[in-house]
C-alpha cells in the first residue's frame, strides 16, 4: 500500500520509518526554525530513516538506542553536528509517540523511590490541591530523602526512624546553605511523612521528629531597586525586535502590577479580557485573582500579541524568542530576563530575580502614601502580616518612632 505526501514524488511504504520524514518536516516549520536549520535537519533525519528502513526497524519498536547506533555507525561516514542526537529523538518521539521512552530503557521498570515520589506528587496534586511549582520543590525534596535512606533498594517506609529523618534534614539544612530553602526541606518532609501515615505505611509519628530550621520571620530588608533604575531597566529593551518586544511586556507585568515569574509563565490568552480591562491571575493553591489592566501594560501586551508573538499551538502568552516555538520552560525563564535587563542597564542590584520587581513595586507604592493593606491587597498575600516587612523600609515614618541615641545631637 502507498502512503503519497503533498509532494506527489514522495512516495513510501506504508509503516516505513521513511513516512515520517514530510510530517517531521512540517513540524519543524511550524515550530519556527530557520530554512537553513530544517534543510540540515532534512538531511539527517532522511538518511536516518532510510538507515531504519534498511535494518528492518519498524516505527513502533523505535528507540533512543537506535539513534544512538545509528550516530556511531554514521561518525565513520560523515562529521557528527551538535544537535544531531536532539533532532533524531524528536523524529522518534513523532514516529512512536506512545512507546519511544519505554522502548529506550527497554521497559526497565522504575526504581523505587522514584515511584514513590511521583505517587506523592500525585496526591499534592490531586488531593491536596498545590501549585506545580510547590510539587516540583516538595518532590525534589522527597526524591533525596528516600535516595539517601533506601537508595535504589525497595521502599519501607515503615522501617523509616527518627534517626534517618533527623541525620537526612542535618546533611541537606547544611548542604543548603539558605534558611527558606532548609525550611521549604523540612515542611516537604513532614508533609511526606504525614502522607505515609494517611496511606497506612507509617505507624509512628514520625512528621513531629523534623527538626526545626532557624528562620526568623520578616528578619531581613527587601531588596529594591529605585523608580528611575526601574525605567532605566525598561528602556532597555530593543522593543523592535521579537524577544525585545516580549521582555518589555513581561517586565512591565511584574514592575507595574507585581506579578511573580510563575504567574508570568502560566498567562495564558484566555487570562486576559480587553472588554473591561482585566486581567485573570493564577497565584498558589489554585486561587484565581481578578486585576485592573493599567493602559501601558495593556498597550504592551496589545503590541506583543499583534506583531511580535510567534505564532505556535501554545494558548501561553509569552513564548519562546527561538525555535522550537513553545511557552516558557518556568519562572526561571523570567528570573534570567530581568537578569539580563538589570547587566544590559548597569544596574548592580543586591539581588537579580524576577522577586527584586516586585519588592520594588511595593517600596514605591509606600513611599507614594499607599497603605500596608493597598500593598497586600495588589501583591495578593494571602496573609496581611506578610505585606509588614515593607514598613520597615519606610524610612520616614520610622523616624518618628526612632528614640534619639544617648549623647547624640538633639
Amino acid at each position: 500500500m502507498i502512503h503519497t505526501f503533498s509532494d506527489p514524488r514522495c512516495q513510501v511504504q506504508q509503516g516505513s520509518c521513511s513516512a515520517f520524514v514530510q510530517a517531521f518536516v512540517e513540524q519543524l516549520q511550524a515550530q519556527g526554525y530557520a530554512a537553513t536549520s530544517v534543510k540540515l535537519s532534512t538531511r539527517l533525519v532522511n538518511d536516518y530513516a532510510t538507515w531504519l528502513d534498511q535494518c528492518r526497524i519498524k516505527g513502533h519498536s523505535l528507540s533512543e538506542t537506535h539513534a544512538t547506533d545509528y550516530l556511531n555507525d554514521r561518525w565513520l561516514h560523515r562529521r557528527r553536528r551538535r544537535g544531531d542526537a536532539f533532532t533524531l529523538h524528536a523524529f522518534g518521539r513523532l514516529v512512536a509517540p506512545d512507546g519511544y521512552k519505554a522502548s529506550a530503557v527497554q521497559e526497565t521498570a522504575i526504581a523505587p523511590a522514584r515511584r514513590v515520589r511521583q505517587e506523592f506528587e500525585h496526591y499534592l496534586l490531586q488531593e491536596r490541591g498545590l501549585a506545580a511549582a510547590s510539587i516540583r520543590l516538595y518532590g525534589d525534596s522527597v526524591g533525596r530523602f528516600l535516595d539517601s535512606v533506601f537508595g535504589k533498594a525497595e521502599v519501607l517506609l515503615n522501617q523509616l526512624t527518627a534517626t534517618d529523618v533527623i541525620r537526612f534534614v542535618t546533611a541537606e539544612a547544611t548542604r543548603l546553605h539558605h534558611p527558606k530553602r532548609a525550611q521549604v526541606m523540612t515542611t516537604a518532609l513532614r508533609s511526606f511523612l504525614q502522607y505515609g501515615r494517611y496511606r497506612g505505611e507509617i505507624v509512628a509519628d514520625l512528621h513531629s521528629c523534623v527538626p526545626t530550621v532557624a528562620n526568623w520571620s520578616k528578619a531581613g530588608i527587601p531588596k529594591t531597586i529605585s523608580p528611575a533604575q526601574v525605567q532605566s531597566l525598561l528602556a532597555g529593551c530593543d522593543q523592535q525586535s521579537v524577544a525585545g518586544n516580549r521582555d518589555y511586556a513581561m517586565l512591565l507585568l511584574v514592575s507595574r502590577l507585581g506579578l511573580r515569574a510563575s504567574e508570568v509563565v502560566d498567562l495564558t490568552l484566555d487570562d486576559i479580557d480587553w472588554t473591561v480591562g482585566v486581567i485573570q491571575i493564577r497565584g498558589p493553591a489554585q486561587r484565581v485573582d481578578h486585576l485592573p489592566l493599567p493602559s501601558d501594560v495593556g498597550a504592551a501586551l496589545a503590541d506583543y500579541l499583534r506583531h511580535w508573538r510567534p505564532a505556535c499551538a501554545a494558548r501561553n502568552v509569552f513564548i519562546q524568542a527561538r525555535a522550537p516555538r513553545r511557552a516558557l520552560r518556568g519562572p526561571s525563564a523570567v528570573s534570567c530576563i530581568v537578569l539580563r535587563a538589570l547587566q544590559r542597564a548597569g544596574i548592580d542590584s543586591p539581588t537579580k530575580g524576577a522577586h527584586l520587581l516586585r519588592h520594588s513595586l511595593a517600596t514605591q507604592m509606600l513611599g507614594g502614601g499607599a497603605s500596608l493593606g493597598e500593598i497586600a491587597e495588589i501583591l495578593r498575600h494571602r496573609n496581611q502580616q506578610t505585606t509588614t516587612i515593607y514598613a520597615k523600609v519606610d524610612l520616614v515614618s520610622l523616624q518618628t518612632l526612632a528614640l534619639p541615641w544617648p549623647g547624640g545631637v538633639q
